[in-house]
Protein backbone atom coordinates (compact mmCIF):
# COMPACT_ATOMS: atom_id res chain seq x y z
CA UNK A 1 0.00 0.00 0.00
CA UNK A 2 1.31 3.64 -1.20
CA UNK A 3 1.67 6.80 0.49
CA UNK A 4 1.29 9.82 -0.64
CA UNK A 5 2.71 13.27 1.43
CA UNK A 6 0.88 16.76 1.90
CA UNK A 7 2.10 19.66 3.61
CA UNK A 8 1.66 18.77 7.23
CA UNK A 9 -0.08 15.13 7.15
CA UNK A 10 0.53 11.78 5.70
CA UNK A 11 -2.39 9.49 4.38
CA UNK A 12 -3.07 6.34 2.40
CA UNK A 13 -4.62 5.74 -0.76
CA UNK A 14 -7.71 5.03 0.34
CA UNK A 15 -7.69 8.59 2.38
CA UNK A 16 -7.25 7.06 5.60
CA UNK A 17 -4.49 9.54 8.23
CA UNK A 18 -1.00 7.77 8.45
CA UNK A 19 -0.93 7.98 12.09
CA UNK A 20 -4.46 5.70 12.45
CA UNK A 21 -2.87 3.63 9.75
CA UNK A 22 0.39 2.75 11.85
CA UNK A 23 -1.55 2.33 14.79
CA UNK A 24 -3.81 -0.12 13.05
CA UNK A 25 -0.87 -2.15 11.74
CA UNK A 26 1.09 -1.50 15.09
CA UNK A 27 -1.97 -3.55 16.62
CA UNK A 28 -1.26 -6.46 14.30
CA UNK A 29 2.29 -7.36 16.08
CA UNK A 30 0.95 -9.56 19.30
CA UNK A 31 4.58 -8.87 20.99
CA UNK A 32 4.66 -5.16 20.46
CA UNK A 33 0.64 -5.15 22.20
CA UNK A 34 2.10 -7.36 25.01
CA UNK A 35 5.38 -5.51 25.29
CA UNK A 36 3.07 -1.78 25.38
CA UNK A 37 0.87 -3.34 28.23
CA UNK A 38 4.22 -4.40 30.25
CA UNK A 39 5.94 -1.15 29.79
CA UNK A 40 2.78 0.67 30.50
CA UNK A 41 2.67 -1.67 33.92
CA UNK A 42 6.11 -0.44 34.82
CA UNK A 43 5.37 3.06 34.18
CA UNK A 44 2.27 2.97 36.67
CA UNK A 45 4.66 0.66 39.48
CA UNK A 46 7.38 3.89 39.13
CA UNK A 47 4.77 6.95 39.56
CA UNK A 48 2.57 5.34 42.33
CA UNK A 49 6.29 3.95 43.53
CA UNK A 50 5.95 5.61 47.40
CA UNK A 51 2.41 3.97 47.98
CA UNK A 52 3.25 0.63 46.76
CA UNK A 53 6.34 0.58 48.81
CA UNK A 54 7.22 2.80 51.70
CA UNK A 55 7.93 2.72 55.75
CA UNK A 56 5.30 5.22 56.27
CA UNK A 57 1.16 4.09 56.28
CA UNK A 58 -0.48 5.63 53.37
CA UNK A 59 -3.01 6.85 55.62
CA UNK A 60 -3.08 6.77 59.69
CA UNK A 61 -4.83 7.39 62.49
CA UNK A 62 -3.36 9.30 65.70
CA UNK A 63 -4.63 9.99 68.68
CA UNK A 64 -8.22 10.73 66.56
CA UNK A 65 -6.20 12.79 64.50
CA UNK A 66 -5.97 11.32 60.74
CA UNK A 67 -2.60 11.71 58.62
CA UNK A 68 -1.52 10.70 55.21
CA UNK A 69 2.75 10.72 55.25
CA UNK A 70 2.88 8.91 51.72
CA UNK A 71 0.24 11.06 50.10
CA UNK A 72 1.89 13.80 51.47
CA UNK A 73 5.13 13.40 49.58
CA UNK A 74 2.54 13.58 46.36
CA UNK A 75 1.57 16.85 47.41
CA UNK A 76 -2.15 15.70 47.90
CA UNK A 77 -3.73 16.59 51.20
CA UNK A 78 -7.15 15.33 50.96
CA UNK A 79 -8.26 17.74 53.47
CA UNK A 80 -6.35 15.70 56.20
CA UNK A 81 -4.65 16.65 59.17
CA UNK A 82 -1.00 18.48 58.81
CA UNK A 83 0.97 17.91 61.28
CA UNK A 84 4.15 19.77 62.77
CA UNK A 85 7.75 19.55 63.39
CA UNK A 86 7.53 16.59 65.68
CA UNK A 87 6.62 14.58 62.64
CA UNK A 88 8.55 15.87 59.97
CA UNK A 89 11.75 13.73 61.05
CA UNK A 90 9.63 10.62 63.04
CA UNK A 91 10.17 7.10 62.95
CA UNK A 92 6.57 5.88 61.59
CA UNK A 93 6.91 2.69 62.81
CA UNK A 94 7.51 3.50 66.04
CA UNK A 95 4.25 5.57 66.77
CA UNK A 96 1.44 4.22 68.19
CA UNK A 97 -1.93 4.07 66.01
CA UNK A 98 -5.64 4.00 66.39
CA UNK A 99 -5.73 2.31 62.89
CA UNK A 100 -2.73 2.85 59.79
CA UNK A 101 -3.16 1.23 56.06
CA UNK A 102 0.00 0.54 54.88
CA UNK A 103 1.86 -0.11 51.50
CA UNK A 104 1.64 -3.27 50.50
CA UNK A 105 5.20 -3.35 50.86
CA UNK A 106 6.11 -2.00 54.40
CA UNK A 107 9.98 -0.79 53.37
CA UNK A 108 11.44 2.33 51.81
CA UNK A 109 13.86 1.73 49.61
CA UNK A 110 16.54 3.37 51.79
CA UNK A 111 15.32 1.69 55.20
CA UNK A 112 17.78 -1.16 56.70
CA UNK A 113 16.43 -4.05 59.19
CA UNK A 114 18.78 -4.45 61.63
CA UNK A 115 17.18 -7.65 62.80
CA UNK A 116 18.82 -9.56 59.93
CA UNK A 117 22.06 -11.03 60.68
CA UNK A 118 23.40 -14.14 58.66
CA UNK A 119 22.89 -15.03 55.02
CA UNK A 120 19.80 -16.70 55.51
CA UNK A 121 18.21 -14.41 57.05
CA UNK A 122 18.88 -11.75 54.31
CA UNK A 123 17.54 -14.40 51.93
CA UNK A 124 13.30 -14.16 50.03
CA UNK A 125 11.10 -14.32 52.89
CA UNK A 126 7.52 -14.06 53.94
CA UNK A 127 9.14 -10.70 55.36
CA UNK A 128 11.45 -9.83 52.46
CA UNK A 129 9.72 -11.36 49.47
CA UNK A 130 12.55 -10.82 47.37
CA UNK A 131 15.52 -10.98 49.64
CA UNK A 132 17.38 -7.77 51.33
CA UNK A 133 21.13 -6.42 50.54
CA UNK A 134 24.04 -7.15 52.99
CA UNK A 135 22.98 -3.99 54.93
CA UNK A 136 19.02 -5.01 55.25
CA UNK A 137 17.92 -2.77 52.27
CA UNK A 138 14.86 -4.30 50.31
CA UNK A 139 15.38 -5.63 47.57
CA UNK A 140 11.76 -5.49 46.09
CA UNK A 141 11.54 -1.60 47.44
CA UNK A 142 14.31 -0.98 46.09
CA UNK A 143 13.20 -2.60 42.26
CA UNK A 144 9.72 -0.78 42.64
CA UNK A 145 11.18 2.51 43.26
CA UNK A 146 14.42 1.71 40.68
CA UNK A 147 11.55 1.56 37.94
CA UNK A 148 11.01 5.28 38.37
CA UNK A 149 15.03 5.54 37.89
CA UNK A 150 14.73 3.48 35.13
CA UNK A 151 12.14 5.13 32.79
CA UNK A 152 13.34 8.94 33.96
CA UNK A 153 16.57 7.90 32.61
CA UNK A 154 15.25 6.06 29.47
CA UNK A 155 13.09 8.63 28.25
CA UNK A 156 15.00 11.94 29.69
CA UNK A 157 17.97 11.01 28.28
CA UNK A 158 16.41 10.09 25.30
CA UNK A 159 14.91 13.27 24.97
CA UNK A 160 17.85 15.10 25.09
CA UNK A 161 19.71 13.09 22.23
CA UNK A 162 16.16 13.66 20.14
CA UNK A 163 16.06 17.29 20.48
CA UNK A 164 19.89 17.39 19.68
CA UNK A 165 19.99 14.67 16.72
CA UNK A 166 16.86 15.95 15.48
CA UNK A 167 17.42 19.71 14.77
CA UNK A 168 21.49 18.96 14.24
CA UNK A 169 20.30 16.26 11.28
CA UNK A 170 17.36 18.69 9.83
CA UNK A 171 19.84 21.77 9.46
CA UNK A 172 22.55 19.57 8.13
CA UNK A 173 20.28 17.67 5.61
CA UNK A 174 17.89 20.84 4.69
CA UNK A 175 20.92 23.35 3.87
CA UNK A 176 23.41 21.15 2.93
CA UNK A 177 26.86 22.34 1.78
CA UNK A 178 29.24 24.33 4.43
CA UNK A 179 26.61 23.68 6.99
CA UNK A 180 26.19 19.97 6.44
CA UNK A 181 30.00 19.30 6.30
CA UNK A 182 30.60 21.03 9.40
CA UNK A 183 28.22 18.99 10.82
CA UNK A 184 28.79 16.03 9.72
CA UNK A 185 32.41 16.92 10.78
CA UNK A 186 31.07 17.40 14.06
CA UNK A 187 29.06 13.96 14.12
CA UNK A 188 32.16 11.78 12.88
CA UNK A 189 34.08 13.31 15.94
CA UNK A 190 31.61 12.43 18.54
CA UNK A 191 31.24 9.28 17.18
CA UNK A 192 35.18 8.66 17.38
CA UNK A 193 35.57 8.84 20.92
CA UNK A 194 34.33 5.39 22.61
CA UNK A 195 31.00 6.45 24.76
CA UNK A 196 30.92 4.04 27.41
CA UNK A 197 34.35 4.80 28.79
CA UNK A 198 33.82 8.53 28.05
CA UNK A 199 30.78 8.67 30.51
CA UNK A 200 33.17 6.91 33.31
CA UNK A 201 35.77 9.09 32.64
CA UNK A 202 33.53 12.41 33.09
CA UNK A 203 32.26 10.65 36.25
CA UNK A 204 34.76 10.04 37.82
CA UNK A 205 36.78 13.26 37.49
CA UNK A 206 33.51 14.79 39.56
CA UNK A 207 33.48 15.01 42.73
CA UNK A 208 29.67 14.12 43.51
CA UNK A 209 27.88 12.18 40.32
CA UNK A 210 24.39 12.52 40.33
CA UNK A 211 21.02 11.34 38.46
CA UNK A 212 20.71 14.28 36.35
CA UNK A 213 24.85 14.36 35.33
CA UNK A 214 24.22 10.60 34.32
CA UNK A 215 20.89 11.65 32.66
CA UNK A 216 23.01 14.24 30.82
CA UNK A 217 25.94 12.45 29.58
CA UNK A 218 23.81 9.74 27.91
CA UNK A 219 21.76 12.30 26.15
CA UNK A 220 24.44 14.38 25.20
CA UNK A 221 26.59 11.74 23.44
CA UNK A 222 23.72 9.68 22.47
CA UNK A 223 22.49 11.83 19.11
CA UNK A 224 25.01 11.34 16.80
CA UNK A 225 22.93 8.35 15.21
CA UNK A 226 19.68 9.84 15.35
CA UNK A 227 21.54 13.20 13.57
CA UNK A 228 22.90 11.34 10.63
CA UNK A 229 19.44 9.56 10.36
CA UNK A 230 17.75 12.79 10.43
CA UNK A 231 19.57 14.07 7.64
CA UNK A 232 19.32 11.14 5.68
CA UNK A 233 15.13 11.48 5.66
CA UNK A 234 15.64 15.28 5.44
CA UNK A 235 17.26 14.93 2.28
CA UNK A 236 14.55 12.76 0.89
CA UNK A 237 11.72 15.78 1.94
CA UNK A 238 13.37 18.42 1.08
CA UNK A 239 12.97 18.69 -2.94
CA UNK A 240 9.34 16.92 -2.88
CA UNK A 241 7.20 19.21 -4.20
CA UNK A 242 5.44 20.86 -1.17
CA UNK A 243 8.51 21.92 -0.11
CA UNK A 244 8.88 23.84 -2.49
CA UNK A 245 5.43 25.41 -2.56
CA UNK A 246 5.73 26.27 0.98
CA UNK A 247 9.30 28.28 -0.09
CA UNK A 248 7.67 30.22 -3.27
CA UNK A 249 4.88 31.13 -0.95
CA UNK A 250 7.31 32.65 1.10
CA UNK A 251 7.30 31.04 4.55
CA UNK A 252 10.42 31.47 6.22
CA UNK A 253 12.79 29.09 6.86
CA UNK A 254 12.25 27.89 9.89
CA UNK A 255 8.41 27.33 9.70
CA UNK A 256 9.44 25.89 6.35
CA UNK A 257 11.96 23.22 8.72
CA UNK A 258 9.67 23.09 11.77
CA UNK A 259 6.13 22.71 9.78
CA UNK A 260 6.99 21.09 6.92
CA UNK A 261 10.40 19.23 6.57
CA UNK A 262 10.53 17.58 10.16
CA UNK A 263 7.35 16.50 10.88
CA UNK A 264 7.15 14.21 7.52
CA UNK A 265 10.92 13.17 7.96
CA UNK A 266 10.78 12.32 11.88
CA UNK A 267 8.54 9.67 11.86
CA UNK A 268 11.38 6.68 11.31
CA UNK A 269 13.46 8.70 13.37
CA UNK A 270 10.91 7.98 16.48
CA UNK A 271 11.16 4.77 16.01
CA UNK A 272 14.81 4.89 16.71
CA UNK A 273 13.91 6.54 20.59
CA UNK A 274 12.29 3.08 21.20
CA UNK A 275 16.27 1.65 21.17
CA UNK A 276 18.12 4.74 22.62
CA UNK A 277 15.69 4.08 25.93
CA UNK A 278 16.91 0.69 25.88
CA UNK A 279 20.50 2.13 25.39
CA UNK A 280 20.22 4.18 28.06
CA UNK A 281 18.92 2.34 30.75
CA UNK A 282 21.98 -0.78 29.83
CA UNK A 283 24.22 2.24 30.04
CA UNK A 284 23.09 3.78 33.61
CA UNK A 285 22.89 -0.51 34.57
CA UNK A 286 26.36 -0.85 33.58
CA UNK A 287 27.68 2.21 35.38
CA UNK A 288 25.99 1.81 38.40
CA UNK A 289 27.25 -1.90 38.34
CA UNK A 290 30.66 -0.85 38.33
CA UNK A 291 30.46 1.58 41.17
CA UNK A 292 30.32 4.64 38.38
CA UNK A 293 26.71 5.49 38.36
CA UNK A 294 24.30 7.28 40.51
CA UNK A 295 25.08 7.92 44.19
CA UNK A 296 24.72 5.30 46.86
CA UNK A 297 21.96 6.94 48.39
CA UNK A 298 20.17 6.65 45.22
CA UNK A 299 18.51 3.07 44.54
CA UNK A 300 18.48 2.02 40.87
CA UNK A 301 18.32 -1.18 39.37
CA UNK A 302 21.89 -1.60 38.94
CA UNK A 303 22.72 -0.87 41.87
CA UNK A 304 21.12 -2.96 43.68
CA UNK A 305 22.52 -5.40 40.93
CA UNK A 306 25.87 -3.70 42.13
CA UNK A 307 25.17 -5.44 45.53
CA UNK A 308 25.94 -8.81 44.36
CA UNK A 309 29.34 -8.56 43.13
CA UNK A 310 30.38 -8.38 46.84
CA UNK A 311 28.20 -11.03 47.70
CA UNK A 312 27.84 -14.10 45.09
CA UNK A 313 25.93 -16.27 47.41
CA UNK A 314 22.79 -13.67 47.52
CA UNK A 315 21.49 -14.88 44.32
CA UNK A 316 18.04 -12.73 44.86
CA UNK A 317 20.56 -9.56 44.37
CA UNK A 318 21.38 -10.42 40.58
CA UNK A 319 18.32 -12.74 39.86
CA UNK A 320 15.44 -10.43 40.31
CA UNK A 321 17.06 -6.92 39.60
CA UNK A 322 18.46 -8.96 36.47
CA UNK A 323 15.17 -9.74 35.19
CA UNK A 324 13.71 -6.32 35.30
CA UNK A 325 16.32 -4.86 33.32
CA UNK A 326 15.74 -7.84 30.77
CA UNK A 327 12.09 -7.47 30.80
CA UNK A 328 11.97 -3.96 30.06
CA UNK A 329 14.74 -4.01 27.73
CA UNK A 330 13.00 -6.50 26.11
CA UNK A 331 9.68 -4.62 25.92
CA UNK A 332 11.50 -1.08 24.29
CA UNK A 333 13.20 -3.84 21.76
CA UNK A 334 9.99 -5.27 20.83
CA UNK A 335 8.32 -1.98 20.64
CA UNK A 336 10.84 -0.40 17.99
CA UNK A 337 10.75 -3.72 15.73
CA UNK A 338 6.91 -3.78 16.01
CA UNK A 339 6.64 0.26 15.08
CA UNK A 340 9.79 -0.58 12.40
CA UNK A 341 7.12 -3.07 10.97
CA UNK A 342 4.29 -0.92 10.86
CA UNK A 343 6.22 1.83 9.02
CA UNK A 344 8.20 0.40 6.85
CA UNK A 345 6.24 -0.48 3.62
CA UNK A 346 8.75 -3.62 2.92
CA UNK A 347 7.80 -5.45 5.61
CA UNK A 348 4.23 -4.91 5.31
CA UNK A 349 1.42 -8.21 4.35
Amino acid sequence: MSTETTASVKVTETGENYTVFVRRQFRKSAFGMISVYIVFTIAIVAVLADVLANDKPIVCSIKGEVYSPVLREYGVTLGLTQWGQEFATADWRALQYDWALWPPVPFAPRSTDKTLVSLKDRAPSGKHWLGTDGIGRDVLAGIIHGSRYALSIGFIAMSIALTLGIILGAIAGYFGGAIDIAISRLIEIVITFPRFFLIITIVALVETGSLWLIMGLIGLTGWTSIARFMRGEVLRVRNLDYISAATALGYSTPRVIFRHVIPNAIAPVLIYAAFGIVSAILFESALSFLGFGVPPTVVTWGSVLQQARSSTASWWLAIFPGFMIFVTVSAFNLIGDALRDATDPRLRA
